[in-house]
């Protein structure tokens, strides 16, 4: 009764990631009931950004560890609305020695091609910095001290910018800045475009 009336999309899956109960909220994310989400993969509700992420949660769980596990995804909301933002799931058991269930909740971060939004090759200052950074093979760790963000501020711009342009990795973040000439092409080491 209390998972029903949880505001925050939940579900709890088993390690493969089929839902096996899910509240309202979660349904409603789906545009669906929670019973019919029953048997359906999580993954193919919420699509996965880095499908690196994905391959290091299911390796982590094969080893038994125990920890939580967020993944950036994007999905379709009711009335065609794209959607992105994190799936976090904690692995759940009586024991340690049985299979876990994982715990999944949805923490929606915003919505694609709303009229607020930045258009895709518009981008802020960090965001140029960061992906210049980024593009002459800084870690995250390098750009964070570059910037003077923390590494999560970093990691919260790379979401925002693989969201707005549909990236699934950092390569691809950076071949887009490229693209949409956000990166001035031909100089080393990487900087940002003067911006129009």
């Amino acid at each position: 009764m209390l998972f029903d009336r949880v505001a925050v999309p939940v579900a709890v899956c088993d390690v493969y990631g089929a839902v096996q109960l899910a509240n309202p909220a979660m349904a409603t994310e789906c545009g669906t009931t929670p019973g019919r989400l029953r048997g359906r993969d999580v993954l193919e509700l919420f699509r996965p950004q880095e499908a690196t992420q994905v391959e290091r949660i299911a390796e982590a769980l094969r080893l038994r560890h125990r920890s939580r596990y967020q993944v950036s995804v994007r999905w379709q909301a009711p009335g065609g609305v794209g959607r992105y933002g994190e799936l976090t799931a904690d692995p759940v058991s009586d024991t340690v020695e049985e299979t876990p269930a994982l715990l999944v909740m949805l923490r929606v971060l915003g919505e694609r091609e709303s009229a607020t939004e930045t258009p895709p090759e518009q981008v802020t200052p960090i965001e140029a910095r960061i992906l210049a950074l980024l593009a002459g093979g800084a870690t995250t760790a390098q750009a964070a001290r570059e910037t003077d963000l923390t590494v999560d501020g970093v990691n919260y711009h790379l979401r925002r910018l693989s969201a707005r342009w549909g990236a699934a990795n950092r390569t691809e973040l950076v071949a887009r800045a490229y693209a949409l000439g956000v990166l001035m092409a031909g100089v080393w080491p990487p900087v940002p475009a003067a911006p129009a």
